[in-house]
């Protein structure tokens, strides 16, 4: 068990999101409680579920009961009346139920736990973390609704006169505020990996515009994720990636899946820094040695690997890339110039400690 005061970020990635559940039943499991969680989108719901003081296996429970018509009921009327003009595609009521069910009309300051929510101001563009001093007197509900409100899906969220969105078009892994939000390290939870140890989705093109737009914001989400963590140095950062990205963020049907995932990347996480956060130096965690390997058959030798991590690769005189250097030490966030390679002729390989 550690000592050290921590606080959680899990961040947004629609019904993925579930995965939190089982990060938050790890933790609990031993002992590990944060001062501080901070949620964007599902991460936010989840969050403020679990901020009311509910249980890891109550939590669970509730999850599982969950269906599409809990969240998403296609607004017909507003898309035939008002066409383009339409706020949304989906209707406000199921998820503003939903949502009544799990934190009422609690305000931030009625909550036992210390939460905050991610939003964004629509107009303005600027991010609003509610539970903040002087922001923590509104409904809990509103705040994790417009979280969850990403644009055209549902509705924006009206709070103290301005519309508000789902803070994970600006930042979708709030890591700036939690490492301004009092001592210790940080465990952040993204459901959008960095990396090149998950799967990729394949038939998203196949699966009609709304797929291929939420697929889209997935990406521009990784890459803001990415270039905030690329030169983080402090606080120390345990950063857990539930190997979620091949299931889609509305599969209403993987619920036991992700509570699984969410539940053994966590705990594998913590194995992996010794069970406890009291040691971990500046950067990010956990780290595992690798091996890099060019398949020299897929190689084209289009130099790509080479200018993304000119210190790994170097062109040979046969026009194949060679590694120069093939044992690293990497957190979560290394080696995804492996993704970059058109042929996919770069492979990895975890080394035996």
């Amino acid at each position: 068990m550690s000592s050290t005061e921590f606080k959680l970020v899990l961040s947004g990635g629609g019904l993925k999101g579930l995965s939190h559940v089982g990060v938050l039943m790890a933790l609990e499991e031993r002992g590990l409680v944060p001062s501080l969680v901070v949620g964007s989108s599902m991460g936010a719901m989840v969050a403020a579920t679990w901020a009311t003081g509910m249980a890891g296996a109550e939590m669970r429970e509730r999850a599982m009961q969950v269906k599409r018509r809990h969240v998403f009921a296609v607004a017909h009327a507003d898309m035939a009346l008002r066409r383009m003009q339409a706020p949304a595609v989906y209707r406000r009521e199921p998820l503003e139920l939903l949502l009544g069910g799990l934190v009422a009309d609690l305000t931030f300051r009625d909550l036992p736990r210390q939460l905050l929510v991610n939003t964004v101001d629509l107009n303005s563009g600027a991010q609003v973390l509610w539970g903040l001093p002087g922001l923590d007197d509104v409904r809990v509900a509103d705040a994790v609704f417009a979280s969850c409100a990403l644009p055209g899906i549902l509705p924006p969220r009206l709070i103290r006169g301005r519309y508000y969105v789902d803070g994970a078009v600006v930042e979708n892994l709030p890591l700036r505020i939690a490492a301004t939000a009092g001592p210790g390290p940080i465990i952040a939870v993204n459901l959008n990996p960095l990396g090149p140890f998950d799967l990729e989705r394949s038939d998203t093109e196949s699966q009609g515009f709304a797929a291929t737009y939420i697929r889209g914001l997935e990406m521009v989400m990784q890459a803001q994720s990415a270039e905030g963590l690329r030169f983080w140095q402090w606080p120390p950062l345990m950063l857990v990636q539930p190997r979620v990205g091949h299931i889609s963020m509305f599969a209403f049907d993987r619920t036991a899946e992700l509570i699984e995932e969410g539940y053994r990347s966590m705990s594998a996480a913590l194995d992996l820094v010794g069970g406890s956060l009291d040691l971990l130096g500046p950067g990010i965690h956990p780290r595992r040695p690798v091996r890099i390997k060019v398949e020299g058959e897929k190689c084209v030798g289009c130099g790509a690997c080479a200018l993304w991590a000119p210190e790994v690769f170097a062109m040979g005189s046969d026009g194949k890339a060679h590694v120069v250097a093939p044992v690293h030490q990497w957190s979560p966030v290394d080696g995804t110039y492996v993704s970059h390679c058109p042929t996919h002729a770069i492979h990895v390989e975890s080394v035996e400690a």
